[in-house]
């Protein structure tokens, strides 16, 4: 991907891909933006960025980026983690006169045009950080409604009640992991699990 090249004058298209976990793939981020021309050599990338702060491919993008310039990326989701860092972005590469432009958002977004343009941003913008509210609300009514229900939505629990009942049992007489381990075949990383309290596991 990108080796940071002296800048040539004039605008130039900047591409930036993005995935949060290992699982997901960038391969279609990064065939979009190959089909708009972009070499190589302007396409900068980031990986497992979901918990972190840190991400080197966007800082060399911004390091490399200069007035006239646009960031292209498949959806606005790629730029940031939430609304508030997606507008904040925005907005500090507008500052620098730098545009922004998506390629597969249900209404086109490209910052470098004026009016109804950067309306749809915002709109756009708006709607996704809602609809995570309204994800994140569905999935704590599920589990309300599963618990009234007596059932548990989550990983299965992969060993028995009384098992795990004994090694809180062993835990509470001072026997150390190691030994919970021995007695119950439970492994610790497990164990980690079962025998911290629940109010300690949200926080």
């Amino acid at each position: 991907m990108a080796s940071t090249p002296a800048h040539p004058a004039g605008g130039l298209e900047l591409g930036y891909a993005r995935v949060s976990t290992t699982k997901q793939s960038l391969e279609r981020q990064l065939d979009a933006l190959a089909d708009t021309g972009l070499p190589d050599e302007r396409i900068y990338v980031d990986k497992k960025t979901g918990a972190t702060v840190d991400r080197p491919g966007l800082t060399k993008l911004l390091e490399y980026a200069r007035p006239g310039d646009t960031v292209v990326a498949h959806t606005l989701a790629r730029l940031g983690r939430n609304l508030r860092e997606v507008l904040n972005l925005v907005h500090d590469l507008g500052e620098k006169e730098i545009g922004v432009r998506t390629l597969a958002d249900p209404i086109p977004i490209n910052t470098a045009d004026e009016g109804m343009a950067r309306i749809a941003f915002l709109l756009l913008a708006l709607f996704a950080e809602m609809e995570r509210t309204f994800t994140a609300e569905r999935a704590a009514h599920a589990r309300a409604v599963a618990e009234s229900k007596g059932r548990h939505i989550g990983r299965p629990t992969a060993w028995p009640d009384d098992k795990i009942d004994y090694a809180r049992l062993l835990r509470e007489q001072g026997n150390s992991l190691g030994e919970i381990t021995s007695k119950t075949g439970i492994p610790k990383t497990s164990l980690h699990r079962y025998l911290t309290p629940a109010a300690e596991q949200e926080q």
